[in-house]
């Protein structure tokens, strides 16, 4: 050998030393977690050779029992090692033969291969003794495939050996016998990785090391001090070494240096392939991280640049392989804190959209179906696809997201427990993909500033998962869920969050004061979840709901621009960039279609979306025990009303914190509404009534119109039930037919806060949920009770209750008159309308089609209601502050009808507008009927002077019996009634007439009526009937003469004007009220 050291020779030594100081103290090598046990197989000197046998491989291998006749021929076996042969005493008896079953080929020559020691080119027997030399030289040769013999250049299965001239020619310098051994074999690991054709050094040692761990597994060091034993530990320790030379140090084998990391090809080959990277590779590298950071930087950087890989594709991409490394990798403690410690790991100041994509974890968690190329793959052409097709589609997507979101979770559990330190990592990087993505919840979202919906799904599933473990059915450690952890820094950003009940101001003073303690990994993971459901789950059913409307509206589009295609023909030119111009839009609608179908697959997921729910119950028990004031649900039962005083820890909550799990029961019921369990049902229910019903404890009325839709998706029917979901438990759980009626009434009232064509969607709702319950008589008791207990709270509802079918009813009326006029106009061929006209007109028939049709439904809803609530408390709707503004109401609307007016309601298919008039009539005589033996309501129809027509009544009997809408005995009453009405009118306008001139002073100033009640407003000191400043105070809480805010219980009753009206009454009559006798109505007022 040459005396001059080259500069890798010089590093290689350096190296070589430091590694050897600790051969002999090294241990042997923790094996992998999941590794697989290796078998032994004997080899003909009696040493054990590590052989790793498949399930096939130990079946074939099993002993069989043979029974047959013995065979005298061959009762004689002097083989040692062949199958015993047991032979009975006397002859042509069944003997017991038991051999070992025949193996395939294939396993034969893997045993063969594996066990195979001495010289390659042979298979001829070995000599029964064999030096430690000779076996050590066999061994070597065998394992890292050398020889120093020219001309063998193949072992007995095929495999190309290296030849090592110069190890070989040191041998014959230094007069020794020529044979390998560990002294040498650094030198000749050097020769061969240096002089590979084809291979890579790495390739050709990672081989190696295969071969001598399986041999080293397979190894006992009996007696503490076995020769053989040490060698192979020997040769497995300079084999890793050399190893790590290939990774760091390529040139020490001529190989030029690259930036791309040669560990990276061998990380995406299977582990148990020659040049994949196996546990045991990785186990031993661990082991040396403490005496060489260099492998742990190569690791470390091999593992980036996979990241880095992946983050250039896509899931139609051959993605698993990286995936599997990753998993592989985690396994490792100590591997895992140098990758969260890593700058790659979490990046400083970076944005949203690059956190998928410049994270190490981003690219895995980026792969989805949502992935633009991937839904287009899954569903292309959706227009022309069937639902069969698309079903299926549906349902491959979802298995290969799951299998996928399993393996993140799996990726992020080892994480996790590899230390506190990657634990905190891991939960810095889930804060950072919510805090950076709060504009994926603006109304208008730029897609390039926020990250991708897949990705922010997979985050989510995997966060819903980590949950799973402490979300028992007893909820035992829900009291681990610290909600100070808000309060102590927290990782999830809420500052400028909306909260539920409190301004800016007051959120900011209540978290500028810190709390004591630390927070545990399950209020961590319980926060980030309902923050990643807000960003990422939540922002995608948005932006979903948004995408069908835009296609729709696109879908009309491409309609009109057909309908122009014929101005384009006579001219080639033009009818190109028509034609270029309309594939474009198609093209997005069919690109958005088939991200809508990719999405409603994602979502879909029965096995994600109970997830969700199992959650979404934890969530929803945890905002009740804040509220409760023993804060001991569901242990102990809620009662409500709630507190007054409202929890300051409560009103600064972030309000999507009630959010989420209203989307989230929106969605569940909207679209599969099989997923629910009754648990989750009863706890919901409990949620919805308790918010309705102590309303003030949030401020927001959309989120708690919210609640309202949850139950009424809830009663919606499904193939196996009528009342839906959620109609039985409304009708049977004691907190509901206690509390729900109050609850709905109260939000019926507070809903005329809301935008206009909002309050009549929620009292639709409501209505739905009244009509579902009201077959249970403890809620027709509750109503009634209501009205007698709570009398305000009931005039109140009842007053905009009628506000609505006046207005409703009367929109839906005019509507078709004008849908009926606009309708001749355009049928009439005389009309002389040019192509604008028409388009205008049609526009305008279009529009009023669309409102005359939502508000047909509002009407025939609440007029059904009003229908009920007659039948059953007639006594409450002909209360003073009531029954003029019913009566008046239901005359104007039979007028509309049955007047002469009422031909002009006559359109073309009026059921698709909900419009039947015959109904309709039927359900507004049913109400008269109702109240019809009630005098106070006799007399109001009667002094209805702008409604009020006898003609109506009798137009009515006619249809009534014409159509066969009621029974003889119903006519007979409503015949009856219309002759009350009659009698009442006459005996008004007499004793109107015997009044005379009334005063002015005696009138009230709004309806210009006699009073009967006089109290004086306190601000303006005007005087009014107590009926009808109390009809005006449940509409408007304001002095309607200053606007100065007015309450009923301000009013003063004017006792002398009353005494005066009462003297004024008398002396037309002819008599004198007696001296000291009270006047004729109780005085009611607070004051």
């Amino acid at each position: 050998m040459s005396d001059s050291l080259s500069d890798a020779d010089k590093i290689r030594n350096k190296r070589l030393a430091k590694l050897g100081s600790q051969a002999q103290s090294q241990s042997e090598t923790e094996r992998a977690p999941d590794g697989n046990a290796s078998a032994a197989l004997a080899t003909d000197s009696g040493i054990t050779s590590g052989v790793e046998v498949s399930p096939d491989d130990a079946q074939q291998s099993k002993a069989k029992i043979n029974v047959s006749k013995s065979d005298p021929s061959s009762s004689s076996n002097t083989d040692p090692v062949s199958p015993s042969r047991i032979k009975p005493a006397g002859g042509g008896h069944p003997s017991i033969n038991i051999s070992q079953a025949r193996p395939t080929p294939a396993a034969s020559r893997k045993r063969e291969e594996l066990s195979a020691v001495g010289n390659p080119r042979t298979k001829s027997p070995r000599p029964s003794r064999e030096s430690i030399e000779d076996w050590e030289s066999r061994l070597l040769g065998n394992i890292f495939r050398l020889t120093l013999d020219p001309n063998a250049l193949q072992d007995s299965f095929g495999h190309d050996l290296h030849y090592v001239p110069d190890v070989k020619n040191d041998l014959e310098e230094q007069g020794g016998s020529i044979k390998l051994n560990t002294s040498i074999l650094d030198q000749a690991l050097l020769e061969a990785a240096s002089n590979l054709k084809g291979t890579s050094p790495l390739d050709y040692l990672l081989g190696c090391w295969k071969r001598v761990s399986r041999q080293f597994r397979g190894m006992k060091n009996e007696g503490g001090n076995d020769p053989k034993y040490n060698i192979v530990k020997e040769a497995r320790r300079l084999c890793m070494s050399y190893c790590i030379f290939a990774i760091t140090m390529p040139d020490m084998f001529g190989q030029l240096a690259t930036t791309s990391s040669p560990l990276l090809k061998h990380f995406l080959v299977d582990p148990e392939d020659d040049r994949g990277v196996c546990h045991d590779f990785l186990a031993e590298a661990v082991a040396r991280f403490d005496e060489d950071e260099s492998i742990k930087d190569a690791l470390v950087g091999a593992v980036e640049e996979l990241s880095r890989q992946l983050s250039r594709m896509n899931m139609n991409d051959d993605y698993k392989p990286y995936v599997l490394a990753l998993r592989n990798v985690v396994r490792y403690g100590p591997i895992v804190n140098a990758l969260t410690q890593s700058a790659f790991f979490l990046p400083p100041d970076i944005p949203a959209q690059e956190i998928e994509r410049r994270t190490l974890l981003g690219p895995f968690f980026q792969i989805s179906p949502l992935q633009g190329e991937v839904t287009t793959s899954y569903f292309s052409s959706p227009e022309t696809r069937d639902k069969g097709y698309i079903v299926n589609s549906q349902r491959a997507l979802r298995m290969s997201l799951q299998t996928h979101q399993n393996d993140l979770l799996d990726i992020v559990n080892h994480v996790i427990r590899a230390s506190k330190e990657s634990r905190e990592r891991v939960l810095d990087w889930f804060a950072l993909t919510v805090n950076e993505n709060h504009k994926r919840t603006a109304t208008q979202v730029d897609q390039n500033v926020v990250s991708s919906d897949g990705f922010m799904i997979n985050v989510t599933v995997c966060l819903d998962q980590l949950c799973e473990p402490f979300m028992d059915a007893t909820f035992s450690k829900i009291d681990r869920i610290d909600v100070d952890y808000l309060r102590r820094r927290p990782r999830v950003n809420i500052r400028d969050e909306t909260k539920l009940n409190a301004d800016q101001n007051t959120s900011d003073e209540f978290y500028d004061q810190p709390a004591e303690g630390t927070s545990n990994f399950i209020s961590e993971v319980f926060f980030l979840t309902l923050a990643a459901h807000h960003y990422g789950v939540e922002a995608t059913n948005t932006k979903l709901g948004q995408m069908e409307k835009d296609l729709k509206y696109m879908a009309k589009q491409i309609e009109k621009l057909e309908l122009d295609r014929h101005q384009f023909v006579s001219n080639p030119a033009q009818l190109r960039m028509f034609e270029n111009a309309l594939k474009k839009y198609k093209d997005q609608v069919s690109k958005g279609m088939s991200y809508k179908l990719a999405a409603q697959g994602v979502l879909l997921d029965d096995l994600s979306q109970a997830r969700v729910m199992q959650f979404m119950r934890y969530a929803i028990v945890w905002l009740l025990r804040l509220v409760s004031p023993s804060h001991s649900y569901p242990k102990e039962p809620l009662k409500l009303p709630l507190p007054e005083e409202q929890p300051e820890v409560f009103k600064c909550l972030p309000e999507y914190f009630l959010e989420v799990v209203v989307g989230a029961f929106k969605f569940i019921m909207r679209n599969m509404p099989q997923v629910l369990t009754s648990t989750q049902s009863d706890e919901l229910v409990v949620l919805c009534i308790t918010f309705l019903r102590s309303s003030e404890y949030i401020k927001n009325p959309y989120l708690k119109s919210g609640l309202v839709t949850i139950m009424f998706n809830g009663i919606w029917p499904t193939w196996n039930r009528t009342k839906g979901v959620l109609g039985d438990l409304l009708n049977s759980l004691p907190f509901a037919t206690e509390h729900l009626l109050h609850a709905l009434m109260k939000f019926h009232i507070e809903a005329e806060r809301t935008q206009f064509y909002q309050k009549f969607n929620i009292r639709y709702e409501i209505f739905q949920i009244i009509k579902c319950i009201w077959s249970n008589p403890i809620y027709r008791e509750h109503l009634s009770q209501e009205a007698e207990v709570n009398l305000d709270f009931f005039v109140h509802f009842v007053n905009l209750l009628l506000n609505d079918v006046t207005f409703v009813l009367d929109e839906s009326l005019n509507g078709f008159a004008k849908i009926h006029t606009l309708q001749k106009e355009l049928e009439n061929p005389a009309s002389d309308l040019d192509a604008t006209a028409r388009t205008e007109k049609e526009e305008a028939l279009t529009q009023a089609q669309g409102q005359a049709k939502s508000y047909m439904q509002l009407t025939n809803e609440t007029v059904a209601m009003l229908k009920l609530f007659t039948e059953a408390l007639a006594d409450s709707f002909t209360m003073p502050e009531i029954v003029q503004r019913l009566a008046d109401m239901l005359d104007y609307n039979l007028d509309a009808l049955v007047g002469p007016k009422s031909g002009n309601l006559k359109v073309q298919n009026p059921e698709q507008y909900s419009f039947n008039p015959k109904v309709l009539l039927s359900e507004i005589v049913d109400v008269y009927l109702n109240l019809g033996h009630k005098e106070d309501f006799q007399l109001a129809v009667a002094r209805d002077g702008r409604s009020y027509k006898p003609a109506n009544f009798e137009k009515a009997t006619v249809i009534l019996r014409k159509w066969g809408l009621k029974s003889a005995e119903e006519l007979a009453s409503w015949a009856a009634l219309g002759e009350k009405f009659k009698e009442k009118k006459e005996l008004d306008d007499q004793a109107e007439e015997d009044l005379g001139e009334v005063p002015d002073e005696f009138l009230d100033p709004l309806m210009f009526t006699l009073m009967e009640d006089p109290v004086i407003l306190p601000t303006s000191k005007i005087s009014i009937d107590r009926s009808t400043i109390r009809s005006h105070l449940l509409s408007d809480p304001n002095d309607p003469f200053n606007r100065a805010p007015l309450t009923i219980g301000d009013v003063v009753p004017d006792t002398d004007l009353k005494a005066k009206i009462q003297a004024f009454k008398a002396e037309k009559k002819g008599k004198k009220p007696a001296v000291g006798v009270a006047t004729d109505q109780m005085d009611t007022t607070a004051g």
